[in-house]
C-alpha cells in the first residue's frame, strides 16, 4: 500500500511541477519536463522553444528556479537542464498556451482554432484535432471539435504517433477548455505508406515561391518571448489573404 502511495504523490508533485513550470516560463515557450532522480541528485530536463530566457543573463534565471523548485517541491538537489525543441508549432503544449492567449485577448474562438490548425499543419504535422469546450457563446456550455488530416484514434499505434495536452484559460463568459491532439509524420511506422495525390508542377512552383517569400518574412522578424510571437500572429490573423484558402480547403475537406 506504500508503494501505490508514493506513486500517486510522485505523480500529484508531477502535475504541479507542470503546472507551476507552464506558468513561471511561459514566455519561453514550455512544452514538457522529464524527471529523472539519480544517486546524487534529481535531474531535471526543461524542453522549451527559447532557452535563453530560463537560462537568464549569467545564468541568474535557471539558479532562482533551482532554488525555487527545490523549496516549493522539495526535490533533492536538483540539477536543471534546458533543452530547445526543433518546431514549436508541433508542440501541443505551446499550442495550447497560443491559442488561450489569442482568446484572452479578445480573438473569437473559432478563428483562433482555424489559425492553430493552420498553424501545425503548415509545420508537417499528418493531423490534428482541437475541441474547444465551455460557455463559448452564451450561458448554456458548449463543445466544438475540428479535424484535419489524418489522426489515428486507438490502439497502440495512436498512442505512438499521437501527442495531446489540455489548457483551461478565464474568460469573460467564463472558464474555457482547450485540447489539442497532434499526429506526427516522423513517428509513422516504416511498414505503413501515406498515399499523397500528384501534384501539377505549377502548383508547386507556386508553392515553391510562397515558401520562399515566408522563409523571407519569417527571417526579417525575430521573436524573443511568446508574448511578441502572439502580438504578431494577431496582425496576421487580420490579412484574410494569408488563410482565405485554408479556410476554404478545411472546408472542402470536412464535406
Amino acid at each position: 500500500m506504500t508503494q501505490v502511495k508514493n506513486v500517486i504523490k510522485d505523480n500529484y508533485n508531477m502535475m504541479l511541477l507542470n503546472d507551476f513550470l507552464r506558468e513561471k516560463i511561459k514566455e519561453s515557450g514550455f512544452h514538457k519536463v522529464e524527471i529523472s532522480k539519480t544517486p546524487t541528485g534529481t535531474k531535471i530536463t526543461l524542453h522549451v522553444t527559447r532557452p535563453g530566457i530560463v537560462i537568464g543573463r549569467k545564468g541568474v534565471g535557471i539558479k532562482e528556479l533551482t532554488e525555487k523548485i527545490a523549496t516549493d517541491f522539495e526535490l533533492k538537489n536538483p540539477q536543471i537542464s534546458v533543452e530547445e525543441i526543433p518546431c514549436a508549432e508541433l508542440s501541443p503544449s505551446v499550442m495550447c498556451s497560443r491559442m488561450a492567449a489569442h482568446i484572452e485577448r479578445g480573438t473569437a474562438f473559432r478563428r483562433a482554432t482555424m489559425w492553430t490548425i493552420k498553424q501545425i499543419m503548415d509545420a508537417g504535422a499528418m493531423g490534428v484535432q482541437i475541441t474547444i469546450s465551455g460557455k463559448l457563446r452564451g450561458d448554456r456550455s458548449a463543445f466544438e471539435k475540428h479535424t484535419h488530416g489524418i489522426l489515428p484514434r486507438a490502439g497502440n499505434y495512436a498512442k505512438n504517433i499521437v501527442s495531446e495536452d489540455v489548457i483551461h484559460t478565464k474568460t469573460p463568459m467564463g472558464l474555457i477548455g482547450i485540447n489539442i491532439k497532434i499526429a506526427m509524420k516522423e513517428n509513422v511506422i516504416p511498414e505503413f505508406e501515406l498515399k499523397t495525390q500528384p501534384k501539377s508542377k505549377v502548383e508547386t512552383d507556386d508553392k515553391k515561391s510562397e515558401g520562399e517569400s515566408t522563409i523571407k518574412t519569417e527571417k526579417e522578424e525575430i521573436v524573443k518571448t511568446e508574448t511578441e510571437q502572439i502580438k504578431i500572429e494577431e496582425e496576421k490573423m487580420k490579412t484574410p489573404e494569408r488563410w482565405k484558402n485554408f479556410y476554404s480547403e478545411y472546408c472542402n475537406y470536412r464535406s
